[in-house]
């Protein structure tokens, strides 16, 4: 995707299709909505196909944009084949993909760690992502660009044994957008946005207490993102205005992950 024209506005995004998994809540949600806001029309993948045909519809609303939500687990190599043809049917083409969905089940221990559960987790979090990015990137090449984003975790270079699996996938994930950004350069542009702990409904599970210590002596900010505070690296990455941003993996996490990507 090319550089805005001189007196454009760099970070425009009308007439782009962005699709976005784990688009109905959170995170993804808010990259939806943001989107919108800045012109695009959106596709909305998760798990709960009402809850996307909501999120749809509220964001259709709120901005005047076309959106459309559609079920879609992206663990299941068929679902992924499925999404790709339904967003593409609807608006015949995709310009933005947004690998937003994520999973982090709890365990005991790493030995009470299930093949299941390791499976799931890799599923979603990386293979998901792996076929989206195949297909989809294979169709923006031929179409003449596009654009790629994996939200990745700062567990990916700060694994906690408490949720080890989910590390392993990011850090792949991670992987994985550099050698995307590789090839399917030079039409496509792949990148990374790397959270911190982003208080979505997810953190109503977290011990509130001992996270706010934490946050008080190991974040610089002193505090947990709200899911909002993601929107303008997606929104950055998405646009023309980082027409030569590649292979790039953007902390968001308030300082808190002393290692870069």
């Amino acid at each position: 995707m090319a550089a805005a024209a001189p007196g454009a506005d760099p970070f425009d995004l009308t007439g782009r299709v962005a699709l976005v998994t784990g688009g109905s809540r959170g995170i993804g949600r808010c990259i939806s909505a943001g989107f919108a806001q800045r012109g695009a029309d959106v596709v909305i993948a998760s798990r709960d196909q009402e809850a996307c045909a909501v999120a749809a519809s509220d964001i259709a609303a709120a901005t005047g944009r076309k959106a459309v939500g559609i079920g879609c687990h992206v663990g299941q190599w068929v679902d992924c084949d499925h999404l790709v043809n339904a967003a593409c049917a609807a608006f015949g083409r995709v310009d933005i993909l947004v690998n937003n969905a994520g999973m982090s089940p709890l365990y005991e221990s790493l030995p009470e760690v299930t093949e299941a559960l390791f499976d799931k987790v890799l599923a979603v979090n990386l293979r998901g992502p792996f076929r989206l990015s195949s297909l989809l990137g294979k169709k923006m090449s031929e179409q003449g660009g596009g654009v790629i984003i994996n939200v990745s975790s700062i567990a990916a270079v700060q694994p906690d044994i408490a949720a080890l699996p989910y590390a392993l996938a990011k850090a792949a994930l991670n992987a994985l957008t550099v050698g995307l950004a590789h090839a399917l350069g030079p039409a496509v542009r792949v990148n990374g946005i790397m959270p911190g702990p982003i208080l979505t409904d997810v953190s109503a599970w977290w011990d509130g207490p001992a996270f706010t210590r934490h946050a008080q002596t190991e974040i610089p900010l002193r505090r947990g993102g709200q899911p909002g505070e993601l929107v303008g690296a997606a929104v950055y990455l998405a646009s023309s205005a980082a027409s030569y941003t590649t292979g790039a993996i953007i902390k968001v996490d308030g300082g808190a992950a002393w290692a870069p990507a």
